[in-house]
């Protein structure tokens, strides 16, 4: 019995000695799924572990500094940066970082696409004249991409988010954010850094949509298109009624009366795409659709009228002075679709003062709103024309220069130039000897990148503007208190812009 006593305890300790060694055996391990590299859509792409969807980051981060503006994009206009005092900045500058996600999955109807693209940036702010007696300034802080003055604030700088590109492709469709189908390849930038180049369309942050493009082969292309108006499409619907010689001498015409969205902007485009470069055709319609001849809706309207656009632009490469030089050109007309000339980031209000030897001081002023109409009338449209167009050249691997240039020209019609300029006219005004709101902007300059390692590039892009306008003569004038000028005889003149934009870029 003993015997058998000491045989069953050592089983029992052999088998709790297993047991224990069985429990620190290892465990089989589930199979890791490490990141692929996915090469269906080019460099950059990388398979979504557990899923077909490819998914590529990229983006830049910029800093640059404008001189001679109160904004990084565009020339020194307005309030205070066209007062050319001591209001205006002899310096702006911005930070800023982009970010992209592109996702791509391959589906029987084809690559299934999203693509999204914000910025976060920091600018210089400005400061305005709140027409105080005590000469109290307001600060203009640039965030969420609108001014806001605050007198107390003593900040000199302001920080925004914008989404840029937000669209999902499928099977040709295209449905959200994205560059308008009327635009160029090039969309702003035939050559050029600074962004507000007339002459041609241009939404570089995208516009809602929902369009089909057609492939034919061949390079060939056709794409159709309902583009949302209401963010970078209106120029103005202007009441002549709401005129004054303070406010045009701001750039403003009239009272706003654009209405309610009632159609999108109708777009068609055809693109031929070749080894030897490209050639575009678009075509748009825009509805221009106005409130009211007055305050309530008792007064009347007018009604609907429907403007349009027609552009053509050229690329041509490959050619014979230097290998990847480049010649960008496009052409506009437009027939109450303003900003088809005018883009959105050029604008289409003038104000910019100048020196004068004959009066206080010199100013030069324009609008080109899309139509004008008064009490009673019907809406008369504004015509407009333009070009762009750049040459780029490539020294060698790491430098390039470009010489661009642009001209834009707003023609009004008979109601416009009655109610404001003849008898008895807004701008009738003792001194002043000529009385035309037809004006037109031209542009030049010259932008060299130096790009010492890949995708990091320095640029200094020089910019000459000048505003020429058609009024003449010396007027007793009262301008906006935002700009700081008295009332006192001012001589109605062209005005010139010269900005120098730099800028440093690395792009990821």
């Amino acid at each position: 019995m003993k015997f058998k006593g000491l045989l069953l305890g050592s089983a029992a300790a052999l088998l709790a000695v297993g047991g224990a060694q069985a429990a620190d055996l290892p465990v089989k391990a589930k199979a890791v799924e490490y990141v692929k590299i996915c090469s269906l859509y080019g460099a950059g792409f990388y398979y979504i572990p557990g899923t077909d969807t490819c998914i590529k980051l990229g983006g830049y981060l910029r800093a640059e500094v404008a001189l001679g503006t109160n904004s990084v994009f565009g020339i020194a206009n307005g309030a205070p940066a066209g007062a050319h005092n001591r209001l205006s900045n002899y310096y702006t500058a911005r930070a800023r970082e982009d970010l992209n996600i592109d996702t791509r999955t391959a589906t029987e109807y084809g690559v299934v696409r999203t693509f999204f693209d914000a910025t976060f940036s920091w600018t210089t702010g400005s400061y305005v004249g709140t027409g105080s007696g005590t000469g109290v300034t307001g600060y203009s802080a640039t965030t969420a991409g609108t001014a806001t003055i605050n007198p107390t604030d003593g900040g000199t700088s302001g920080g925004s988010l914008g989404v840029y590109y937000a669209f999902i492709q499928f099977a040709g469709f295209t449905m959200g954010k994205a560059v308008s189908q009327f635009d160029a390849p090039w969309t702003n930038y035939p050559g050029n850094n600074i962004d507000s180049l007339v002459g041609g369309s241009g939404t570089v942050t995208g516009v809602n949509q929902f369009s089909y493009t057609a492939d034919f082969g061949q390079g060939i292309t056709a794409s159709f298109s309902a583009e949302d108006a209401t963010a970078y499409y209106q120029a103005g619907n202007l009441n002549l009624a709401g005129a004054t010689a303070a406010g045009m001498v701001g750039g403003a015409y009239g009272s706003n009366a654009i209405g309610g969205s009632r159609s999108p902007n109708l777009v068609a485009m055809l693109r031929v795409d070749q080894a030897w470069g490209l050639f575009q055709a678009s075509v748009a319609a825009h509805d221009n659709h106005v409130a009211y001849y007055g305050a309530t809706e008792v007064t009347g309207h007018p009604d609907d009228k429907w403007g349009w656009a027609a552009q053509l632009a050229l690329s041509i490469k490959n050619i014979p002075t230097g290998a990847g030089d480049v010649i960008n050109i496009q052409g506009v007309y437009t027939d109450g679709a303003t900003r088809y000339n005018f883009q959105n980031l050029a604008g289409s209000s003038y104000q910019m003062y100048g020196s004068s030897g004959v009066a206080y001081q010199s100013v030069g002023f324009a609008n080109a709103p899309d139509t004008v109409f008064g009490p009673g009338t019907s809406q008369e449209t504004v015509k407009t024309w333009g070009f762009r167009g750049a040459y780029t050249h490539n020294w060698d691997p790491y430098w390039n220069t470009a010489i661009y240039g642009a001209y834009a020209q707003a023609q009004f019609g008979s109601l416009a130039k009655t109610s404001l300029c003849g008898p008895g006219g807004t701008f009738a005004l003792v001194g002043v000897t000529s009385c035309n709101p037809d004006f037109a902007i031209g542009q030049v300059g010259v932008i060299t990148r130096w790009t010492p390692v890949k995708n990091l590039t320095f640029s200094a892009d020089l910019n000459w503007t000048r505003l020429d306008q058609k009024y003449a003569g010396v007027a007793v004038l009262s301008p906006a208190a935002n700009t700081a000028k008295p009332t006192a005889a001012y001589e109605l003149k062209d005005q010139d812009s010269i900005v120098l934009l730099l800028r440093a870029q690395r792009n990821w």
